[in-house]
């Protein structure tokens, strides 16, 4: 969902953070040299999708990693509008690849830090080592991630998600 829609009897809070792409750049790269001076060497980075990709992506590269690998969930259906738990979605990520290896799962935010927790589980069940990293955690999350690059209980507006989808021209 973009965040220039509010849904019915919704409005967007006025008291945001707004996160541009060359902001973006930086802040992935802050995050990969955050990781790389802890001494974590991840083989696999595994990108929360949708709003993981861009950072996935982009910390990948950053740390030289080749191996990359997403994992779909739906959790937020709106603002503030979210379904009881989250819910992993197909296609599914080949977790038999992960034996053996140390993985760095990666989203935008850690929000309730729900959907994190359940990622960085179900592939802390298959590899050596999962640990997380985010470009935003909320202090209410249930997780605290092993990076964040800041820490804000603002509603966040992303590069990637701050425009409504494109239609059809005419």
């Amino acid at each position: 969902m973009a965040t220039t829609e509010a849904g019915e009897g919704q409005q967007l809070p006025s008291d945001r953070e707004v996160l541009d792409w060359e902001t973006f750049g930086r802040a992935s790269r802050e995050i990969a040299q955050a990781v790389v001076d802890s001494g974590f060497t991840p083989d696999v980075v595994v990108a929360v999708a949708r709003g993981g990709l861009p950072p996935g992506g982009a910390i990948a590269y950053a740390l030289g990693t080749k191996a990359v690998g997403t994992l779909n969930v739906e959790f937020y259906t709106g603002i503030d509008s979210r379904l009881p738990e989250p819910a992993v979605l197909p296609p599914l990520l080949d977790t038999s690849a992960l034996s053996g290896t140390r993985a760095l799962v990666v989203d935008d935010v850690a929000d309730t830090g729900e959907t994190l927790a359940l990622v960085q589980r179900l592939i802390a069940e298959h590899c050596d080592e999962a640990r997380t990293a985010v470009l935003y955690a909320k202090p209410h999350s249930v997780i605290d991630p092993d990076y964040v690059w800041r820490r804000t209980d603002r509603w966040i507006t992303f590069p990637w998600s701050a425009l409504d989808p494109v239609t059809p021209s005419r």
